[in-house]
C-alpha cells in the first residue's frame, strides 16, 4: 500500500524535509489515520506468507518498516503535542498521541503477528542470522512474550485494556505537567538579589514582579532573591506543580503497572521493567544505590556543612543547625562566591548563546569529522525554530532543529525529541531528523542571550543525544540512534558534558559578550575548584530520585493506604539531608516517574559507566579526534546493533569501573 502523495505536509518523500509551517489540524488527523490504515494492511501481508516462503525481508524487515512508518508520523504529532504555539494542533497532537499509542499497543498483542514470527525464528534462514538481525529477531520474540504471549488470549485482552489505560494515563499526567500554569506575584524587596536583566524581564505595569515555574525563572531567583519567605512560596508552588490533577492519575497510573507486571507473571513492575536492561533486574539496581548511598553521603556531610557555615556567618547565629530545601540553592550561590570568589553572573557574561552555539559545533565536528550547515528561511513551528544539516565528507547524514526560547504552553525543560529514525531504505539510507527543545532566557534590549554555566552544560547534554541520534548507520530504525536500553542512553549525553568544563574546549566560544575577551584562566580555575561544591548533595538528591522511583514500582502497593507523598516524606528525610517540605507534592510534576517508570536509576548508572569512558579522553586528551572517532564509530553509529554492555567494554578495553565516578565528585 502506497501513500498517494497529496497536500498533506505529513505525507512526504523520503528525505524530503517537512513543510512544519503549513500543517494543520486536519492534516494530523488524516496522518494518524492513514499511518495505521496502511500499518494494518502490512501486518495482515506478514501473516499471510507461508512457513516456506517466509524471509528477514518479508517478515523483519517489513515490520521495522512498519514501526518505522508509524515513528515519522507519531514523533512528530508527539513533539506538536509539546511544542507547538497552536492550542488546537497541540489539544489534537496530544489526542492523536494518544490513538497512536493504543495502536502500538495493538502491534505488541497482535497474536498473529507473534506466530508469524515465532514460526520465523524456527526455519533454517533464522537460525543462520548474525549479527544485529539475529538480535532484533530475538529481542522482538523476547518482547512479544513480555507482552503477553505465554497467556491465554482472554487474558491478553486484559493485558490489552491495562497496557491502553497505562498509556492514556500518562500522557495526561505529561500534559498536565506541561500546561500547569502558576506563577508567584513579589514585591520589589522580595526580589532583591536578582541582577536588573532578570527584573526588567519579569516587572509588572504595578511594580510587581511575576516569577514563573519555568526554570529561567524559577532557578536564578531560588539562587538570588535574598527573601527566605518568597523562595520558600516559590519553592512550594514548583513542588507542587499538577497536583491538583496529577496524585490521583499517579496513583492510578502505579496501580495499573503492577496489575500488568502480575498478570505478566512478574512480582513487580520493577522486575518486569529491569529485565531487558543493562541492570537486568531490581536487586542489582538496589545494590547499586545503596553501594552508591553510603559512598556519596560521606561527600554529602562535608557539602552540608560548608552550606551552614555560610548560613551561620549571614545569621550571625552560630546555633543554626538546618539548611531547608529552599535555602540550599541561595546559600551555595554564596558559598561560590565567598569561598571560591565564583561569582556566577559574572561568569554567564562569557556564556552568550550564538557563541556557545558555534563553540558546541566545532567541538562536534571536530571529534566527529562532520560539518553542521544553517539553512534559513525553512518552514519551521515557531518562527525561532533553526534548522541545521549535518554533512560527512560532503554527504548530507542527518538534519535537526533548535527551538531555544521559553513559550506559553511549551515544554517547559530540556529534552531531545527524536522525529525521524535513521535506516536503510533499499540503497538509501533514511536521513535521520531530531529536535532539540530547550528553554534557555532570551536576549534583552541590554544584553544578549547570557545562559549560566549550569545551561552550557545542559545544552552540551542534550547535544550528546542528538549526536547519538543523528550520527546512527544501523540499518534498522528499531534499533538505530538512542534506541538503546533505557539505562545506557544517557551515557552519550553524559560524556559530552565534560567538554563544557574543560579549558581547551572552553577558548573555543566562552568568550564576553561585551568585549570578546576569553575566559580568563583564573575564572576557569575558580569554575573548576567549585565544580565539586555540593557534588555529594546533588548526587544524594538523584540517589533519592531512584530510590523514590524503584520503592513505587518495586515495595509500595498504591492501592494500599500509604499515599505516594507520605513515600516520599520518608524517603527524602531518610536520604537526604534536606527536611521534606510539607504542603508539597513533588512527586505529581515530577515526569521522569512516567518516561522512566522503574528507570531512573539509569541517570546515575550512566554517570558511572560515562565517567568510566570519559576517562579515555583524559588519558588521550579531551579534543583528540582519534578517541573521538572511536567514540563515534563504537557508541554513536552503531545504535542498539550489540549489546550495549560489549559496547562499553569494547570502547574501554577493558572491565567498566566506578573508580571515575567517585573521583569526579571529589572524593
Amino acid at each position: 500500500m502506497k501513500y498517494e502523495k497529496k497536500s498533506n505536509p505529513l505525507f512526504n518523500e523520503l528525505n524530503q524535509v517537512i513543510d512544519f509551517a503549513n500543517i494543520r489540524k486536519q492534516h494530523i488527523i488524516e496522518a494518524s489515520n492513514k499511518a495505521i490504515e496502511k500499518a494494518k494492511a502490512n501486518l495482515e501481508s506478514i501473516s499471510k506468507i507461508p512457513q516456506s516462503k517466509k524471509t528477514f525481508e518479508n517478515t523483519m524487515l517489513v515490520l521495522d518498516n512498519i514501526n518505522n512508518d508509524l515513528m515519522k508520523v507519531s514523533e512528530i504529532i508527539s513533539l506538536f503535542a509539546y511544542v507547538h504555539p497552536d492550542d488546537g494542533i497541540r489539544n489534537e497532537s496530544l489526542e492523536r498521541t494518544s490513538q497512536l499509542g493504543r495502536f502500538f499497543n495493538e502491534i505488541s498483542l497482535n497474536e498473529e503477528l507473534y506466530n508469524a514470527i515465532k514460526t520465523y525464528s524456527k526455519i533454517s534462514e533464522a537460525l543462520g542470522l548474525k549479527g544485529a538481525r539475529k538480535k532484533y529477531l530475538k529481542e522482538t520474540v523476547e518482547e512479544f512474550e513480555r507482552n503477553g504471549f505465554a497467556l491465554a488470549k482472554e487474558e491478553r485482552e486484559k493485558l490489552k485494556i491495562i497496557q491502553d489505560k497505562i498509556s492514556d494515563l500518562g500522557i495526561q499526567f505529561d500534559s498536565n505537567i506541561s500546561s500547569h500554569e502558576d506563577f508567584l506575584i513579589v514585591t520589589k524587596e522580595q526580589i532583591d538579589g536578582l541582577p536588573e536583566d532578570y527584573k526588567k524581564a519579569h516587572r509588572q505595569d504595578d511594580g510587581t514582579f511575576k516569577i514563573g515555574m519555568e526554570y529561567p525563572s524559577y532557578i536564578p531567583f531560588m539562587k538570588y532573591s535574598k527573601s527566605d519567605e518568597a523562595r520558600k512560596e516559590l519553592a512550594k508552588k514548583f513542588k507542587n506543580v499538577a497536583a491538583d490533577k496529577n496524585l490521583d492519575i499517579l496513583k492510578q497510573i502505579l496501580i495499573e503497572r503492577r496489575n500488568m507486571a502480575e498478570l505478566l507473571g512478574y512480582k513487580t513492575f520493577a522486575e518486569y521493567r529491569t529485565e531487558d536492561r543493562m541492570a537486568k533486574s531490581p536487586k542489582n539496581v538496589w545494590e547499586f544505590e545503596n553501594k552508591l548511598k553510603e559512598k556519596v553521603r560521606e561527600k554529602a556531610k562535608l557539602d552540608y556543612e560548608e552550606l551552614l557555615s555560610i548560613k551561620r556567618k549571614q545569621r550571625n547565629d552560630n546555633s543554626v543547625e538546618t539548611i531547608e530545601s529552599w535555602e540550599a540553592a541561595y546559600y551555595d550561590n554564596i558559598l561560590l562566591k565567598e569561598k571560591y570568589e565564583l561569582d556566577n553572573q559574572k561568569l554567564k557574561e562569557y556564556f552568550e548563546l550564538n557563541n556557545i552555539i558555534q563553540g558546541l559545533f566545532k567541538i562536534a565536528q571536530h571529534l566527529y569529522g562532520v560539518k553542521f550547515e544553517e539553512v534559513k528561511n525553512l518552514s519551521v513551528w515557531h518562527d525561532e525554530v533553526r534548522f541545521f544539516e549535518v554533512f560527512d565528507k560532503n554527504k548530507l547524514i542527518a538534519r535537526f532543529y533548535l527551538d531555544l526560547y521559553p513559550r506559553a504552553n511549551k515544554y517547559n525543560h530540556a529534552a531531545l525529541f527524536g522525529m525521524i529514525s535513521g535506516k536503510k531504505n533499499d540503497n538509501v539510507f533514511q536521513i535521520p531528523t531530531a529536535s532539540l527543545v530547550c528553554n534557555f532566557p532570551k536576549a534583552t534590549e541590554e544584553t544578549p542571550a547570557l545562559l549560566t554555566h549550569r545551561d552550557v552544560e545542559t545544552f552540551f547534554h542534550e547535544f550528546g543525544h542528538l549526536m547519538h541520534d543523528l550520527l546512527t548507520k544501523a540499518e534498522l530504525s528499531s534499533q538505530s540512534g538512542t534506541n538503546v536500553a533505557r539505562d545506557f542512553v544517557e551515557m552519550p549525553s553524559q560524556i559530552f558534558e565534560h567538554w563544557a568544563w574543560d579549558y581547551e574546549a572552553l577558548k573555543l566560544f566562552a568568550k564576553h559578550y561585551k568585549t570578546n575577551e576569553i575566559l580568563p584562566e583564573n575564572l576557569h580555575n575558580k569554575m573548576i575548584k567549585a565544580k565539586n561544591v555540593g557534588s555529594g548533595l546533588q548526587n544524594l538528591q538523584q540517589i533519592f530520585y531512584g530510590i523514590l522511583d524503584m520503592t513505587y514500582h518495586d515495595k509500595y502497593d498504591a492501592a494500599g493506604e500509604k499515599s505516594t507523598t507520605e513515600i516520599v516524606r520518608e524517603l527524602q528525610n531518610e536520604i537526604t539531608l534536606y527536611k521534606f517540605q510539607e504542603g508539597t507534592h513533588f512527586e505529581a510534576g515530577f515526569g521522569h516517574l512516567n518516561g522512566y517508570a522503574a528507570g531512573y536509576y539509569s541517570y546515575l548508572w550512566a554517570k558511572v559507566f560515562s565517567e568510566d569512558m570519559f576517562s579515555v579522553f583524559e588519558e588521550n586528551g579531551i579534543m583528540d579526534q582519534k578517541t573521538g572517532l572511536k567514540l563515534k564509530e563504537i557508541v554513536l553509529e552503531r545504535g542498539s546493533t550489540i549489546d550495549e554492555m560489549e559496547i562499553v567494554k569494547e570502547f574501554l578495553g577493558r572491565e567498566p569501573s566506578e573508580e571515575a565516578f567517585i573521583r569526579s565528585i571529589g572524593l
